[in-house]
């Protein structure tokens, strides 16, 4: 296996282009529990170019019936870009001030579960304050949505450190 950089400008190119539509490759989760986190994949994936189709700790999607529960799950994708050894996207934790474009927010809003999940699309300063983080997310369909117009008790930052390949 090799590490390859994590192309970033694909990410925020791919969630500009679908942040307020859906992408008919993709089953729409909005109505079965959120489309956020499946959103956030399809970006990575754009970003990325590969997925891991390891068997129930993977992150990978064939279709409605075969795809990994990090696909669509907001805790079960910061545990996969956290801990994956294997091939596809990695991710460290990170403090607001070191987040850049193509990069993860995770929203919990009562402060225990995280229940969000977005893409970073751009900054308008740095370093940044939660005001010039702007987000693009599904369920409340938006693109260049400041992180700060959001409601919330928690938020955590997922750098994406690189992708490996075979």
């Amino acid at each position: 296996m090799r590490d390859v950089k994590y192309d970033r400008d694909a990410a925020v190119s791919y969630a500009h282009t679908w942040a307020y539509s859906r992408n008919p490759r993709y089953t729409d989760f909005t109505n079965m529990g959120g489309d956020c986190t499946n959103f956030v994949s399809q970006c990575l994936f754009a970003g990325s170019g590969i997925m891991n189709y390891t068997p129930t700790f993977g992150w990978y999607y064939r279709n409605i019936r075969d795809r990994a529960p990090a696909w669509t799950g907001v805790h079960e994708l910061y545990s996969f870009l956290i801990s994956n050894k294997g091939v596809g996207p990695a991710a460290v934790g990170i403090d607001i001030s070191k987040i850049e474009p193509g990069d993860i927010v995770q929203l919990s809003f009562d402060g225990s579960l995280f229940k969000h999940t977005a893409l970073v699309v751009a900054l308008t300063n740095s370093p940044p304050a939660p005001s010039d983080v702007l987000l693009a997310a599904h369920d409340f369909d938006c693109d260049y949505r400041p992180l700060d117009t959001y409601i919330y008790e928690r938020a955590r930052f997922l750098h994406i450190t690189h992708v490996r390949k075979w």
